[in-house]
């Protein structure tokens, strides 16, 4: 059951942060956010507003917005641009650079009811990248501790999970300085990656990310389990999306470039599918196919500002996954 409890880091600094769950805005007694702000906002485009016309669009009314149908600000939520039209910005990572392999995540942990799905990915000895909400983390510290313990990778997915691009840049750098804050707070390790809810990305939140040291991951399949329930979608659609990544991995698709499925740690359905459909990623990913958290498929071995803990790189990954013992495998992560 979720109940809430009391953790004294938590408890003690909570000050330091923004109201849980409301949208996030510098505080103004926060010299190292302002500091860290004013670094970065020289290079953030002013010409590129945020996508507002009326409220409510934090939560993406874009309805009324007027854009450019050249995509000039490299908007991923109107044409899933993922390779920025501003100089210097590196491309979003929408798919892995190793040939046949799934780069495995969730989006919106730690959910307060995740034990049965972190209890099975260790069964499995299977790792990921799990991508968490700033407020989550303040709310269930235990559970997002879990995730460095059992060696997953940890990376950022702002503090309230609204339309980024619909925000002021200061709040758009305070919905990631805040996360990361939380994050280092429970965890100690500072996250260098991050994943816009809903995918909503421009090259001006892009800046913002970049100088904070965060890369940005899209995806280019969608399970759709978040969705489940709402008009149009059933388990049988999302079961599809499933079937469909599968189908493709096993007809070649990925022979060439590899793989990003959007998957959440949201509730029990997606996490019950998470579990009912690993056996078959497994199966298709697996001997010819690898599934490893995003880090490990673009090799990056120290996934935190820290020094430790660290992750092996792919050929590492393949080997240690495919020759060695589960516990010397887990070593690895630490």
């Amino acid at each position: 059951d979720c109940v809430a409890y009391y953790y004294a880091p938590v408890s003690t600094n909570i000050a330091s942060f923004p109201q849980i769950w409301q949208p996030a805005s510098i505080l103004p007694n926060d010299t190292n956010a302002m500091n860290k702000w004013a670094a970065i906002s020289p290079n953030v485009p002013t010409n590129i507003q945020p996508k507002v016309v009326s409220f409510g669009t934090i939560t993406g009314n874009f309805t009324n917005v007027t854009y450019d149908a050249t995509d000039t600000d490299c908007w991923w939520t109107y044409h899933q641009c993922v390779t920025p039209k501003l100089a210097g910005l590196p491309m979003d990572i929408s798919s892995v650079p190793e040939p046949k392999t799934l780069g495995y995540g969730f989006d919106d942990g730690p959910n307060c009811s995740h034990n049965a799905l972190y209890d099975y990915l260790t069964s499995q000895q299977q790792k990921a990248t799990m991508f968490y909400v700033g407020s989550n983390v303040l709310d269930w510290p235990l559970e997002a501790q879990r995730a460095i313990t059992d060696g997953h990778e940890v990376c950022v997915h702002t503090w309230s999970h609204r339309y980024m691009t619909a925000l002021s840049s200061p709040d758009a750098f305070a919905e990631l300085y805040y996360t990361m804050q939380a994050i280092k707070l429970v965890t100690g390790v500072t996250p260098t990656c991050w994943r816009p809810p809903y995918g909503d990305v421009d090259d001006r939140i892009r800046s913002i990310a970049n100088g904070l040291g965060l890369r940005t991951i899209i995806w280019k399949y969608d399970s759709f389990d978040w969705k489940e329930g709402m008009p149009g979608v059933t388990e049988a659609t999302v079961d599809q999306n499933y079937q469909g990544l599968i189908d493709g991995a096993n007809s070649g698709t990925f022979d060439s470039v590899g793989a990003i499925m959007l998957t959440h740690e949201l509730n029990n359905y997606t996490m019950s599918e998470a579990i009912k459909w690993y056996p078959s990623l497994r199966a298709a990913f697996t001997v010819k196919f690898f599934v490893v958290p995003v880090g490990v498929a673009l090799n990056k071995t120290q996934p935190y500002v820290e020094s430790t803990p660290t992750q092996p790189s792919f050929s590492q990954c393949r080997f240690l996954t495919s020759l060695i013992p589960a516990k010397l495998y887990k070593m690895h992560f630490f």
